[in-house]
């Protein structure tokens, strides 16, 4: 298993490089387990590093119930954010660097310390967080035409590609974000709202789960990371010339634009 594993990271490696698209890992690997597909996800992290890049965060996907069911599983999954990954608030960046990517709007937490599991709980997170910050999440797959299931996108390092980093930076005090608001847009059209409780419920519950969940592999949140902890409405795919923007009211808004 070894030898596959390193395989497969090697393959999703190249196709990130060069922005080609791979057959479904679950379609030729059936012996793959969503265990097996995170020591894929580790192992394309450690070769990244060994590259020179840093882990600067992670993110939390699947965190809605429709995701959930629509990839047949009961809970989220996760996966790193390195260096190379963030983007400036407003920035430009080109279409061709992705396969076929998607953008989803968060709330992202920038951590004060640690967080440890195995029994991390929201207010653990709030107690943790140093600011948060509206975000912009662009995903891409490398697996062909988003053919995706449980094992595919967690291999594949969460889907993630780049994170939109706003400007604004707000201590949690005052903010209620389980109900706090957003509205997504392309092209000054809403394309979507939503709310901080989509992400199981409270975001901070997601970061909490990602906390825990990490604990399985001896891993751990640390100060200074930057973790998303899901999306609050539906991923919109991207086209070259489109805008997006995602307002989070008092706690400001974040846009990118694709060339």
């Amino acid at each position: 298993m070894k030898t596959l594993v390193e395989s497969i990271a090697k393959e999703l490696i190249d196709a990130e490089s060069h922005q080609y698209s791979v057959a479904p890992l679950t379609e030729r690997y059936s012996e793959l387990s969503v265990s097996d597909a995170y020591q894929i996800q580790l192992e394309v992290i450690d070769n990244k590093i060994r590259e020179g890049h840093e882990v600067i965060g992670k993110k939390v996907g699947l965190t809605s119930a429709a995701m959930q069911q629509m990839l047949g599983v009961d809970e989220p999954d996760y996966g790193h954010l390195l260096d190379y990954m963030k983007v400036a608030d407003g920035e430009k960046v080109k279409i061709s660097d992705f396969i076929s990517p998607k953008v989803e709007a968060e709330i992202g937490f920038i951590l004060e310390r640690d967080l440890v599991g195995p029994n991390v709980n929201y207010l653990d997170v709030l107690m943790a967080t140093k600011y948060v910050v509206p975000t912009i999440e662009i995903i891409d797959s490398r697996i062909t035409d988003w053919k995706i299931k449980l094992v595919d996108t967690v291999a594949d390092n969460g889907s993630s590609a780049r994170v939109v980093i706003g400007n604004k930076l707000s201590t949690i005090e005052g903010f209620d974000l389980r109900s706090q608001g957003m509205l997504f847009y392309k092209n000054d059209e809403l394309v979507g709202t939503g709310a901080g409780a989509a992400a199981l419920g409270h975001p901070a519950q997601a970061v909490a789960w990602l906390a825990n969940k990490l604990h399985e592999f001896g891993i751990h949140l640390k100060a200074g990371e930057l973790i998303l902890p899901g999306a609050l409405s539906c991923a919109i795919s991207v086209n070259e010339g489109d805008t997006i923007s995602a307002h989070f009211g008092h706690l400001g808004t974040v846009s990118v634009t694709f060339e």
